[in-house]
């Protein structure tokens, strides 16, 4: 705990919610009208006429693990999306194992609570185990063995839940950063073809539900330009493409978000909706010279300069994040003809992967409801 514990002004007719950080800034008894205001406010009730808005579910909080978190995402949101629970490593971990615990809970809780559910995803480079693409001696497939065990696994996994979810993220982070196609075993043995057979195989599973590209930095020209050639290249062959899901985990000064408007437009210039996914805001310093996307595989040493606030959030760093929110929200509402989805990685503060990531350890405070459950002070303003 710091020292000098921080005490957060309290905003008239704002929500009279501190920041929670484990008890370490104080609280300020509110007046009767915040807590009014309080009560009444939520999330998807306050962006209601803009863009819907979502949130990732963890399998701890969708099989009771959590059940304040759970009931905090059904009050505060109307879309959900596993976090892990439907990519192919958790789902389908061996070829003749399928767990379907987490994914089953979380459609039948989506289902009875009016949530749109969004399935995440069925093809991606990462979390996929080695023997997919592999046959029983360990050597590579062939294309027709792995474009089989593709079709597979998207029938059993998507053709599961036909009807019963709303979307599907069917290729996850495709593309490098300049846009061209990432090396990986899907596009090493199959070839650059592989997108279009995991929409073609999508789409025979779950003819009614809508098929996504996800990726992130795509607010980047050079990536942003493969996006589109990406796009233009399904709807050339007729293949169905609904959306592309931008995913935004940003930093208090990163990325300009001026390039996050001028993607939204031309997304949107293909003829297909854009989301925006994995929303979260780091407050933290970031080592100089590594990208702040979502590259999984980027793990760096702890180091105490890079963890600056494990007891609690100065004030006007708080201040700053608002700030940052409030001008992301102003380009989306003013984009809302074209932004269908807002969806924030994590619940709250409490178990967002920022908290270790890159490194492990460290105290982030990048989501808008806080360690307590309670939505931040600066939300009635976005």
């Amino acid at each position: 705990m710091h020292k000098n514990k921080l005490t957060i002004a309290i905003l008239l007719g704002m929500s009279s919610l501190a920041l929670g950080c484990n008890g370490s800034a104080e609280q300020s008894k509110p007046t009767l009208e915040a807590q009014k205001t309080s009560a009444q406010l939520t999330l998807k009730t306050q962006f209601k006429d803009h863009f819907k808005i979502g949130t990732a579910i963890s399998r701890d909080q969708v099989l009771g693990a959590l059940p304040e978190d759970l009931n905090v995402a059904k009050a505060q949101f109307n879309t959900f999306t596993p976090e892990n629970s439907m990519k192919w490593e958790r789902i389908h971990p061996e070829p003749q194992t399928y767990d379907f615990e987490a994914a089953d809970a979380l459609v039948q809780y989506a289902q009875e609570n009016n949530q749109e559910l969004v399935g995440h995803t069925l093809v991606w480079h990462s979390q996929t185990p080695d023997w997919v693409f592999e046959d029983e001696q360990g050597e590579p497939l062939t294309r027709d063995a792995l474009l089989k065990r593709m079709q597979n696994h998207i029938n059993a996994v998507a053709g599961r839940y036909k009807n019963r979810i709303f979307a599907w993220d069917v290729v996850n982070e495709a593309l490098n950063e300049d846009g061209t196609l990432r090396e990986s075993k899907w596009s090493t043995i199959i070839g650059d073809d592989f997108i279009e057979y995991a929409f073609k195989y999508a789409k025979q599973a779950a003819p009614n539900a809508k098929l996504y590209y996800n990726d992130y930095n795509l607010y980047k020209p050079e990536k942003r330009a493969g996006a589109i050639a990406l796009i233009k290249n399904l709807q050339s062959k007729g293949i169905q493409i609904d959306g592309i899901g931008m995913q935004a985990h940003y930093s208090l000064d990163n990325p300009e978000l001026s390039l996050m408007e001028d993607s939204i437009v031309a997304y949107a210039a293909t003829g297909i909706d854009v989301m925006i996914t994995e929303l979260d805001i780091s407050v933290l310093p970031f080592p100089e010279g590594e990208e702040q996307g979502a590259d999984i595989s980027l793990d760096i040493a702890l180091q105490e300069r890079f963890n600056p606030y494990p007891n609690g959030l100065p004030s006007e760093i708080n201040t700053q994040l608002g700030e940052r929110y409030k001008a992301v929200f102003n380009i989306l509402k003013k984009h809302d003809d074209k932004v269908s989805r807002v969806t924030f990685w994590g619940i709250s503060d409490a178990r967002t992967w920022r908290n270790d990531w890159p490194m492990q350890g460290r105290t982030d405070y990048p989501l808008l409801i806080d360690r307590e459950l309670k939505l931040k002070s600066f939300v009635s303003d976005l």
